[in-house]
């Protein structure tokens, strides 16, 4: 008589799936609590034109990591839901005799990766510390570059000083800028170190390890931070301008940076170190023996990895647009303008859907390791493909919820809110009127952040690369709306988060498409079966829309002054949301 079959042990349970969301979620609210009290402090003697120089520094740290360590990171997830070279190589008999053996472990370490195949993560995170040295070089090198361009008054750019009016570089006159860009580069080698680590954490859903890392570099960057802008206040007016004392610039977010990076590293290697004690591998790079390429890698891995490293570098340019398309277009001090109303519009989007988009990413990926080959044996509906789709669902239900709340009562509540926290010089510069048209981005945000964690989740190589053809379409679309908005239509930031709308909006459709044929070819209709459920009940939007009507006739659109207008305003237009809430 036949056995049942046991499922993969790779497939994840949702319950540990939403306790690592719930995890992530806490430790984002923690450390961006932190961050935000941090920033709060800075942006009290932080002029705009700093603030846009950080800006474009943390952009190029950030773009060293992503070209380094993305393609790579969401190839080894999907990794960890199949079998290995050497694993599949062993008869039936041995699997069948591991298996039951596994049984009598704990149910965490029954799903672990095997030795070989932690290893062959640590290989591949090798090739991110290796690509992030040369990545770090070429983009330090285009900024210097750039840096040391002459802009006038009006930020226009001259590559010399034979013009009628004054012309200083972006080096001159913002103090520590060059060896800012060094800590810079210097902090994100440091971070790339600790990889080996975190891709064998992350392999075994090890959320614990990561947010004690993230809580301790977050620590460490806010206390350095905080620390060297203090002193400079303490030296000098601490605002870039001429002062007596010590004037820092940008260089306490350098600063700052590179402690980050040495707090991951220390955390990252003392659990690493732990884990390959325990499991039999190594953190340093060693060959492998049966089908890995050079001894090393992981072909299938590899392979998914370069054919995923195209998509990554649309997909950054597309994230990260809009800085560069405002370093193009504007001066430094509005880029400081966007900036801040961009860290604050996108703070649920760091605090909440990033979170749940790397979980999602992590467990799509180990639930449905098994179904293309269900799907070749032409078994529809499979218990994790139906379970996928059901989940998918969900996700986007509540996301569309979120919206409706979202934009029922953050634009009128964007101006005091702003006033409140950063002041009237900061409120009154634009910021305010950018901010509150964010909050209509902030839906698109969510819904494609969770829409492409399930594309990264299931796509193969071919639709990898059809999908990044499509991302370099719409990186044009962008650019193209881009201009429209900044010079045709002088929309400023506001202008720019319309843009960004715009290329979101295409991200998105591109992705439901997707979404949609991926569960038809398995027999189910997944917009079908759930466009009504996946729709908000129409009581819900009609009491968004009069909450939104209420908000706007009883909170008068004018800023008002003072902290305590301010926090009347946000205490009204919370009375006013109160029913709406309960009737969602």
């Amino acid at each position: 008589m036949a056995d049942k079959q046991p499922p993969p042990a790779s497939a994840p349970t949702a319950p540990s799936a939403v306790r690592g969301a719930s995890l992530l979620i806490a430790l984002q609210v923690a450390s961006r609590a932190a961050t935000f009290i941090a920033n709060q402090l800075l942006l009290r003697f932080l002029t705009a034109q700093l603030l846009g120089v950080a800006t474009q520094l943390e952009v190029y740290y950030l773009s060293v990591l992503f070209f380094a360590r993305e393609s790579l990171r969401v190839a080894i997830q999907r990794q960890g839901g199949r079998e290995q070279p050497q694993e599949a190589a062993k008869s039936p008999k041995e699997n069948a005799s591991k298996k039951s053996a596994s049984k009598n472990e704990d149910k965490t370490s029954s799903s672990s990766p095997s030795p070989a195949s932690s290893q062959s993560a640590v290989n591949l995170a090798y090739v991110s510390i290796l690509l992030g040295s040369l990545v770090a070089l070429l983009l330090g090198w285009l900024y210097l570059a750039s840096i040391h361009k002459t802009t006038d008054e009006d930020g226009n750019i001259h590559e010399d000083h034979e013009h009628g009016h004054p012309a200083r570089s972006l080096a001159e006159t913002t103090p520590f800028l060059v060896p800012s860009l060094y800590l810079y580069a210097f902090a994100s080698a440091i971070e790339l170190l600790s990889e080996p680590a975190f891709v064998v954490l992350q392999l075994r859903l090890q959320f614990g390890a990561r947010a004690a890392a993230e809580s301790v570099a977050t620590v460490l960057r806010c206390a350095t931070t905080l620390g060297a802008a203090v002193l400079a206040t303490r030296l000098g007016d601490g605002r870039g301008t001429a002062g007596r004392g010590i004037v820092l610039g940008v260089l306490p977010f350098a600063l700052g940076q590179l402690a980050y990076g040495v707090g991951l590293l220390a955390v990252y290697a003392w659990h690493g170190a732990s884990l390959a004690r325990r499991d039999g591998f190594s953190l340093f790079p060693r060959r492998l023996t049966g089908q890995y390429a050079l001894q090393l890698f992981d072909r299938p891995t590899l392979h998914l990895a370069s054919s995923m490293s195209v998509q990554s570098i649309v997909k950054h340019v597309l994230t990260q647009g809009d800085t560069f398309l405002v370093s193009v277009l504007s001066t430094t001090t509005t880029q400081g303008v966007y900036a801040l109303a961009n860290n604050y519009g996108g703070l649920a989007a760091r605090l909440l859907f990033q979170p749940i988009e790397e979980s999602s990413r992590s467990y799509f990926s180990r639930l449905l390791a098994e179904d293309d080959k269900a799907h070749n044996k032409e078994t529809s509906k499979t218990a994790p493909t139906k379970r996928a789709a059901r989940d998918l669902q969900t996700l986007l239900k509540l996301y569309l919820l979120f919206s409706l709340v979202v934009t029922a009562i953050g634009p009128a509540a964007a101006a005091p809110f702003l006033g409140l926290v950063t002041g009237p010089r900061w409120a009154n510069s634009g910021a305010a009127a950018t901010l509150a048209a964010y909050v209509w981005y902030i839906p698109l945000l969510a819904i494609n952040g969770v829409a492409e964690a399930f594309v990264a989740s299931v796509a193969t190589e071919a639709q990898v690369y059809r999908q990044s053809v499509w991302m370099g379409g719409f990186s044009a679309v962008f650019a193209a709306a881009g201009y429209i908005c900044l010079r045709v239509l002088d929309g400023g930031a506001v202008g720019l988060v319309a843009a960004n709308g715009i290329n979101m909006a295409c991200r998105i459709v591109w992705c439901l498409v997707f979404i949609r044929r991926y569960f038809a070819a398995r027999g189910i209709s997944f917009f079908g079966d759930a466009t009504s459920s996946l729709m908000p009940h129409p009581f819900a939007v009609l009491a968004a829309a009069v909450t939104s009507t209420a908000v706007r006739r009883f909170v008068p659109a004018t800023l008002s002054t003072g902290p305590v207008a301010q926090i009347t305003q946000l205490i009204k237009i919370a009375v006013l949301a109160v029913p709406f809430l309960l009737t969602v």
